[in-house]
Parts: structure tokens; sequence; C-alpha cells
């Protein structure tokens, strides 16, 4: 049975600058882009802390893993070059062999994502697992003065903290490419949750980024705005136990999301031409699957737009909320086509949900 479209839904148009002239020819994308992203990262995350004048990394220990496939695990110290006090712990498994290796980034290091089956499947693929604990760079709780971690260093900041954990992905790309083993072309970032909402916005706003692939990160994240499925979480929901999560901005659109200038699909676009793969799970109503299937078509038509169609995929499973070995296979087989040029062994545009009415009525204009 075809589910009716939300009341008032007709999603933003990415192909349409703010003054309203339309993008006709791809070589408008990357200002249309910036365009996008100042609108979107500024009112909804408060902007991007600033970039350092560099990183450092002090390697803090080093050894085997003989269960791994005899992988090298190394344990960092990243320092900020004009701000030395703050630091990031970043934690690398590298396979065996000759490098340069593609890696996974995840900021998930704040509780055990990687299990030893996913972490196996990592090495088994020839990929550099790296891994920090986000809430190292902001604390993930409501405080009543903003005065640890960067805002240590930045106590009358915006930035909420996605925004601060979107920057801690940034700064390790920052010190993983000035490695010999890492291939700086072949970088992904994921992270489950309120950590795959980060991830997302940190591939989005770094062009060094080549995947990015959140993970049941929902409303904030993948998930849309607009289009609200079966029992999913609300900007009105969100704000309350996470309002620090996001800019001071965002919370004049609540009721008002369908005057929004933006919704998710925008930042899903920004990923473009680079690879952007969402992997989420049917049973988690929270994280609004519908309506991360309604961000996937819309951003699609600009990866369409710019000729690589192929770039941008979803992948749904059975379960609920949790970053598991599904979607961790999902992930690993759309990064080995993605930096390997290995055949997909199946499709990443399948979802229950392609009866569903379209949330937007613009079109490609390249159709």
């Amino acid at each position: 049975m075809e589910t009716p479209a939300p009341s008032g839904v007709e999603l933003p148009d990415p192909f349409m600058f703010d003054n309203g002239t339309p993008v006709t020819e791809p070589g408008q994308w990357p200002q249309r882009r910036l365009d996008m992203l100042y609108t979107i990262v500024e009112t909804e995350y408060g902007g991007l802390p600033p970039t350092p004048a560099g990183v450092r990394g002090e390697r803090l220990s080093t050894s085997r893993m003989a269960r791994f496939l005899d992988a090298q695990y190394s344990q960092y110290r990243i320092t900020l070059t004009d701000h030395p006090e703050f630091h990031i712990r970043l934690d690398l498994v590298v396979p065996p062999g000759k490098g340069p290796f593609p890696v996974i980034l995840n900021g998930d290091g704040c509780w055990r994502t990687l299990t030893d089956e996913i972490l196996l499947a990592i090495m088994r693929r020839g990929f550099i697992s790296a891994q920090f604990s986000r809430v190292e760079v902001a604390p993930d709780i409501a405080l009543p003065e903003r005065n640890s971690g960067l805002y240590s260093i930045y106590p009358e900041a915006r930035f909420g903290a996605l925004a601060a954990w979107a920057w801690g992905y940034h700064r390790c790309i920052d010190f993983l490419t000035t490695l010999e083993i890492v291939d700086p072309h072949a970088i992904a970032v994921t992270g489950h949750s309120r950590g795959g909402k980060a991830a997302l916005l940190a591939g989005a706003t770094d062009e060094r980024v080549a995947l990015t692939a959140p993970n049941g990160s929902g409303c904030g994240g993948a998930g849309c705005y607009r289009w609200q499925g079966p029992k999913s979480e609300t900007m009105a929901i969100i704000r309350g136990p996470f309002e620090f999560w996001f800019g001071p901005d965002l919370w004049q659109w609540i009721g008002r999301e369908h005057e929004m200038p933006f919704d998710q699909h925008f930042l899903k676009a920004a990923c473009a031409p680079r690879a952007m793969l969402s992997t989420e799970g049917l049973g988690d109503l929270w994280a609004n699957p519908e309506g991360t299937w309604q961000t996937y078509l819309a951003a699609r038509e600009v990866f369409r737009f710019l000729g690589v169609e192929d770039n941008i995929g979803i992948h749904f499973r059975e379960g609920g909320h949790e970053h598991g070995i599904a979607d961790w296979t999902a992930l690993l087989d759309f990064a080995q086509w993605k930096f390997r040029g290995y055949p997909l062994p199946y499709r990443f545009d399948t979802s229950p949900f392609t009866d569903l009415p379209k949330a937007y009525s613009w079109t490609c204009p390249a159709a």
C-alpha cells in the first residue's frame, strides 16, 4: 500500500541558487555546493570550529596483533601546533603487506563498535582501521558551562557538539595524510547514530574524504526533517535532550520545517562527486528510514547531474539501531568498489519504500 506524502513536503531544490538563478551545467556545482554548505552548516550546526595552523602526531605505543592476520596496532596522540594543550588519541590497526592502504576512520572510540569480527573483516580487505573518541573533542553531555574539550579553547563559540566532532575527523585526516602507509585518495569516514551525524557532516565539508558512510544517523544526519516516517525522531524531540549537539539557530524552524531553506539531502549532495553511502536498519524507526530514503533519492539527482550516479548508495538491512557486521560488510563492499575497482556484489539503491511518492517535484537539469 502506498503511503501518502506528509502534508507540505517539498524538499528544497539543490539546482537553484539562493537568488533564484538555476544551476544548468556541472561547472556551476562547486559554487552551489559552497552556498548550500554555508546555509546548512551555519544554521543547523552553528558553523565549524576554526582550522588550526597544523597538527603533530606522536606515536605512544605499537604492537603486533596475531589474531588479526598479524596486523600492527599503534596508538598516537594528535596535538594542535597552536594549542598543544589539546589532544586527540588515534588508534590505528594496519593490515599486513605493503601500503599505502585505504583507511576507514570512525569517531566512535567512546564505545565498542569494532568487534573482533568487524576488525578482522577490515583487515581481510586490506584496509587500515583508524578510530578516535569524539567525546575527547567535545563532551556528549549538556554542561552548564562549555569549558571542556575543544570548548576550553573556544569558550564563546557557537558550534555544537556535532560540528566539533566533525572537526575531530578533519584533524585526524590532517595527521593520517602525513603517513606513508595511508593512501590519501582512499579515506572513508563512518560512525553510528550521533556518530553517523558527525561523520556525514565531516564528509560533506572535507573534500579529502573519498567516501562518506553514516550509519543509522537519523534526525540531523541522513534522515529528513520534512518527511517523518512512523515513530521517527523530530526536530522538536531531539532538542529536548540534545540541544547542545546543534547550533542555536536551528530551533527557529521547529514546527516550520517545511519553510527551511535546506534539508538533509543538501548535506548528502555536498559529498558529490565523491562517494556517499548510508546504511540503515529497517526496524530502526527512530532514525527515520523512510525519510532517509527520500534524502537519498533527492541527493541522487545531483550525483546524476554530475555523471557519477553510481557514487551514491543506500543499504537497508533487517534489524534495529546498531552498527553491526551487516552494515560494515556493506561499507567494505562499497569501499572495495570505490577504492580498488572491485565489482559491486549487489545493488545499493533498493529499499521497501519504492512505492512512496517522491518528496520533491524538481528534476535534474540534465534529465
